[in-house]
């Protein structure tokens, strides 16, 4: 079955380069994660994925792969699957044989990494009606003219609700709800809380390959922001709050700088921090309370043997 056309929504550039800027000038400094997706930030992610001590995307594989049958059944078959930061699908195609939605709207901020998901998904999955969606999923956004009417399935695996702070993971929960309706459900992954040593160990690989990816964010700023930052007068940081329950990433400049960023100059103290990233870690229950304030109720949660990491899915409340 051929796919709708890709939707483009993505932030013109102006929203983008203010967004950048306001990060950069508040007391502390910061840069979304979102801008961590270029291209090559994609790739790089790509690589974490594979790496012995990021457990996240192999234990949530795991996961999926011995439950999809049930995963299927309990969900039900032909709902639309709508998956936010869809990126290249992997963990959707073990779910789409099982559950045969009745279509699918794969959302992300990247349009090349998305074309090319939609492209290889045609290959593999001929019956599978597909309407690819480029947009930040983290606002609000409408469903294009002509979806399915069938109810709906949000997908938001990865740990990726663990990016937004919990009044922001809310917020972002209630858009899902709305997208969903009143008889929706979310099929979501997250990181469940473990000893410091194992989750730092995950941020902080001995190979460089997520400090590659952090520093990446400067590059990508500097192209789509008319910056000059030099990638190589910063250093990555990832540490435990165990307090706060999340990995805090940061760059750290390593010498007093001026950098340009959307023609003003910005002045940047040797050993500041750049927020970059935060990655929330819970326990169900604490999930439970946030899922519930943005308009969900648990139905199934299925884990690994270890209780490293979740999957659950839930009902519009």
């Amino acid at each position: 079955m051929r796919s709708t056309p890709l939707i483009d929504l993505k932030p013109p550039a102006s929203e983008t380069n203010l967004e950048i800027l306001d990060g950069l000038t508040r007391t502390p400094k910061s840069i979304s994660s979102k801008y961590l997706y270029d291209r090559r930030g994609s790739r790089l992610f790509e690589l974490i994925t594979q790496l012995p001590e990021y457990y996240l995307t192999r234990t949530e594989m795991t996961i999926l792969r011995a439950n999809a049958p049930d995963i299927a059944r309990r969900a039900g078959a032909d709902r639309l699957l709508i998956e936010f930061g869809s990126g290249s699908s992997a963990k959707t195609r073990l779910l789409l044989d099982p559950m045969r939605p009745a279509g699918y709207v794969p959302v992300d901020i990247s349009r090349q990494r998305l074309a090319a998901s939609v492209a290889s998904l045609h290959d593999e999955f001929k019956w599978l009606h597909i309407v690819p969606v480029c947009a930040d999923y983290s606002r609000p956004f409408v469903l294009p003219a002509g979806v399915t009417e069938a109810s709906r399935t949000a997908f938001f695996p990865g740990s990726s609700i663990g990016n937004f702070d919990p009044s922001d993971a809310v917020d972002f929960l209630q858009v899902v709800r709305e997208v969903v309706g009143s008889d929706g459900q979310l099929l979501i992954g997250i990181d469940l809380k473990k000893d410091r040593a194992t989750i730092e160990r995950a941020y902080n690989d001995v190979q460089g390959v997520t400090a590659a990816f952090t520093l990446n964010v400067l590059d990508h700023v500097n192209r789509i922001a008319d910056a000059d930052f030099d990638v190589t007068a910063f250093v990555h940081r990832a540490r435990y709050n165990a307090d706060r329950g999340r990995v805090e990433v940061h760059l750290v400049s390593s010498r007093e700088q001026t950098v340009e960023v959307c023609r003003r100059r910005i002045r940047i103290r040797a050993g500041e921090a750049i927020h970059v990233e935060n990655c929330y870690k819970y326990d169900l229950a604490e999930f439970d309370v946030l899922a519930a304030r943005g308009g969900f109720t648990r139905r199934t949660v299925w884990s690994d043997a270890k209780r490293w990491f979740a999957v659950l899915l839930y009902e519009s409340a």
